[in-house]
């Protein structure tokens, strides 16, 4: 059979590709770390070109997609594309929809980033999994919850990876415990199904997909194909018999898909994507990428759809009329000679003496598909090429640098230099980001400021900092430094640090902590494209009561500019008057619907003096835009993402004394709110929600900002209770608030798995304990050890316990 060659290259999204569909010959749908979702248009059939256009514009990573086909949904003629990702919420789109259009449904329940969706064959039901450890199952038409497919584990909560709608009744995934699941749909009890095989493997699970059966079937028998991180991928009877296994990738396979000839298609953090014909691997093609995250198939034309790290999708097809132009076949294999192959990604030590010479690829040829032949060049540098089977020839495929990012020269990263710029993979979850270093950096320190400013928890600094040690040996490393500012919130100082003479320093305490949380990373020009969509809108629909003008306009572009140049430090940027009453405008003025973006800017600028000192009564303006929908329209219910950027809001203020004065005012009102949103009190402002029980209860985002907003108020009462070496003033912090946010911990405790949240809830209620007197016995009358002790219990991580720890000691 012929060799798949490049057919098309998609530029246009400005971040890793991590999803591609491709339903037709004339339709891709790709998604990406961008934030946005986008669909290509086929506009010429030889060579293939594709006009792109957005469909999605988000407010995080959107990482997942599947594609309920034309017909299958009644009333959508033209198909629906469904997305998640970061914000946790399933989107169904048109395709042919635009960023300003509302979605068709908003699918709410996982708490966590969801990172997989299909559909079934007949479209009837969409199966969905995420990070929160769940797999769902919604009904196509209702567009609810219809079934929780159980993913118990004995330790803690493991990522659902994949999912596959395997027939009309039955799901298969894959987890981060290892293990591939099946579960039939029509032995569902109670709104549950307890998976009816269990098969495990060596690793996580990353990918599954459907193996064809029939005459073009494979020659083992297998119904499933799955993917894990140790690079195999595995072949399964529904029976939970494993029937073979395809040995060539060198890495973590992050995708399959399987084609109309029988054949298996996979890609992976090698740059490869594979061809599988039986067990055989007929044919690689190397990626001018990192990670080729996702590949899809047309099941119609069987060509080939990648998505990549670089940014670009890819089409490759084995039909000449729809091979690529000359000049663009050229640029792909220039690109990929040029490639920098980070030596550890080879599994390999690297004598360069004992290499080959060039001559040696003249002479010999390669055992099997996709072998690596390292050459040493006439400069000393190490060359890597791969064998085509078909071709047989050698193709070079990159040069070899002695460290992952670096090349030896110092790397441009945000207008600065570094020794490198990795790109990082968390492995419980978080997607890679560029991690700029230095070797004289303290890799803990540098792990720790990354963390910080992409807003991920810190259960992953040793992830991190051990990445970077990994990829930098060999180098001199910075000596080990206090950080800065005194003890870490999140317990860094308790952990190894290389270089130490000690395995590890002696355990510092965590409590009490005496600086406050901020919520402010942010990504300012995809919020600036959607207030000005949503404006575009307004002004389409003859609403220009509420439309800004070309002055105002104006504003908002230099508020952009001025927080996207603080991005990063530690300045506060300088606000305008004018540019906060915009903000206020757009975040209560604007109809409910439309106020998230608004919200999100009222946010970042809260940590300026400007907008408590413009807006004394901040506080109750940013709830009641939040949490009361349009009076015209009673029917609507709160949105969980406006409420989480309401509570990250108030933690913004305080970062200022002017801030911190008015939130000591509207402490009360916050109070009552939070008691509102973990469904602790009944009382509601808007009738329309009356009954509506906690909101963003399974909203890990919701939670985590909640749980800030009490950690800033418990630091808050300890810092006026040390200043007055007395009892708390009732006009400031009272005892019967913090009572009362005692009570809603204890609540957030009840409710919650995620350590992060535990965590952030025992700050909280431990730094309340740290005050003493009356206070703690207020804590303990409440309940608070046995709060205690049930986060201890179910919070995996060692700083959870150990922070608990030190609540208990407080009530001795």
């Amino acid at each position: 059979m012929s060799e798949f060659k490049l057919s098309a290259q998609l530029r246009g999204h400005d971040a890793d590709v991590r999803a591609v569909l491709f339903p037709s010959p004339d339709l891709i749908f790709s998604t990406s770390r961008d934030q946005t979702v986008r669909a290509w248009r086929r506009t010429s059939a030889s060579p293939p070109q594709f006009e792109p256009s957005v469909t999605t514009q988000g407010h995080a990573f959107i990482n997942s997609l599947t594609y309920i086909r034309p017909g299958q949904a009644q009333g959508y003629e033209d198909g629906l594309v469904v997305s998640g990702g970061q914000d946790t919420i399933i989107e169904v789109r048109k395709p042919t929809a635009t960023p300003s259009d509302n979605a068709e449904r908003l699918l709410i329940g996982h708490g966590h980033n969801v990172c997989t969706l299909d559909v079934s064959p007949k479209g009837t039901w969409i199966v969905s999994g995420g990070w929160d450890g769940q797999a769902r199952v919604w009904s196509v038409g209702k567009w609810e919850t219809e079934l929780l497919l159980k993913h118990d584990s004995e330790d803690s909560v493991k990522s659902v990876w994949s999912v596959l709608a395997l027939d009309e009744d039955t799901v298969v995934t894959g987890s981060a415990d290892n293990n591939v699941r099946i579960f039939d749909l029509r032995k569902a009890a109670g709104g549950e199904v307890q998976p009816l095989v269990v098969m495990p493997t060596p690793a996580v699970v990353r990918a599954l997909c459907k193996v064809p059966s029939g005459i073009k079937g494979h020659p083992s028998g297998a119904h499933i194909a799955s993917a894990s991180n140790d690079g195999v991928i595995r072949l399964w009877k529904v029976n939970g018999q494993q029937v073979g296994e395809l040995h060539g990738h060198d890495s973590y396979i992050y995708s399959l898909a399987s084609l109309p000839t029988g054949e298996i298609v996979s890609s992976g953090e090698d740059r490869t994507v594979r061809i599988w014909s039986g067990t055989e691997c007929v044919q690689t093609i190397t990626h001018p990428a990192i990670s080729v995250w996702s590949v899809a198939v047309c099941s119609e034309s069987g060509d080939i759809v990648s998505g990549a790290s670089d940014n670009v999708v890819r089409v490759f097809s084995r039909s000449p009329e729809r091979a690529a132009d000359a000049e663009t076949v050229a640029q792909f294999q220039d690109s990929v000679k040029a490639s920098a192959i980070p030596q550890q990604q080879l599994n390999t030590t690297i004598n360069k003496e004992k290499l080959d010479g060039p001559d040696w690829l003249k002479k010999y040829s390669g055992s099997k598909d996709g072998q690596v032949k390292m050459i040493r060049e006439d400069d000393g540098s190490v060359s890597a090429h791969q064998w085509s089977i078909s071709g047989q020839e050698w193709i070079a495929v990159g040069t070899v640098v002695d460290a992952a990012g670096s090349s030896g020269k110092k790397v441009e990263y945000n207008g600065k230099e570094y020794d490198y710029v990795f790109d990082v993979d968390i492995e419980d979850g978080k997607p890679p980001l560029k991690l700029p270093y230095n070797l004289s950096e303290n890799p803990y320190e540098r792990a720790t400021k990354f963390l910080g400013d992409n807003e991920l928890p810190l259960t992953y600094l040793d992830s991190v900092a051990n990445f970077i040690v990994e990829n930098t040996k060999g180098a001199t490393l910075g000596q080990a430094s206090e950080a800065p500012g005194g003890a870490d919130p999140f317990g860094s100082e308790s952990r190894y640090r290389p270089g130490d003479d000690t395995a590890a320093p002696p355990k510092k305490r965590y409590l009490p902590h005496a600086e406050y949380i901020t919520l402010t990373q942010a990504k300012f020009e995809p919020i600036q494209k959607k207030v000005l969509s949503v404006n575009a809108n307004l002004i389409a629909s003859g609403n220009k009561q509420h439309a800004l003008n070309p002055s105002q306009e104006s504003i908002l572009k230099d508020l952009i500019r001025a927080l996207t140049s603080a991005s990063g430090t530690t300045k506060v940027p300088t606000i305008s008057d004018a540019a906060v009453s915009l903000v206020l405008r757009l975040a209560t003025e604007w109809p409910y619907a439309d106020r998230l973006p608004g919200l999100d800017l009222l946010r970042c600028i809260a940590p300026s003096p400007a907008l408590p000192r413009i807006h004394s009564s901040i506080v109750q303006t940013a709830l009641s835009a939040a949490l009361e929908p349009d009076a015209d329209n009673p029917g609507t219910r709160v949105n969980e993402n406006t409420v989480m950027m309401a509570l990250r809001t108030i933690t913004n203020l305080f970062a200022s004394p002017a801030g911190r004065s008015v939130v000591a005012q509207g402490a009360h009102d916050v109070v009552s709110t939070l008691e509102r949103i973990v469904g602790v009190s009944e009382g509601v402002p808007s009738q329309a929600n009356a009954g509506e029980g906690a909101i963003g209860k399974n909203n890990r985002n919701v939670q985590i900002a909640l749980t800030s907003v009490a950690f800033n108020y418990a630091c808050l009462a300890y810092l006026q209770h040390k200043k007055s070496k007395d009892a708390i003033e009732v006009a400031e912090i009272g005892v019967d608030v913090l009572a009362l946010l005692c009570n809603i911990l204890g609540r957030v405790i009840k409710d919650q798995n995620d350590s992060e949240v535990l965590y952030r809830a025992l700050m909280a209620l431990g730094m309340v304990l740290a005050i003493g007197g009356d206070v703690r016995d207020t804590v303990r009358a409440l309940g608070g050890e046995e709060y205690i002790r049930d986060a201890i219990k179910k919070g995996p991580e060692d700083r959870v316990k150990d922070v608990g720890a030190e609540c208990l000691a407080y009530l001795r």
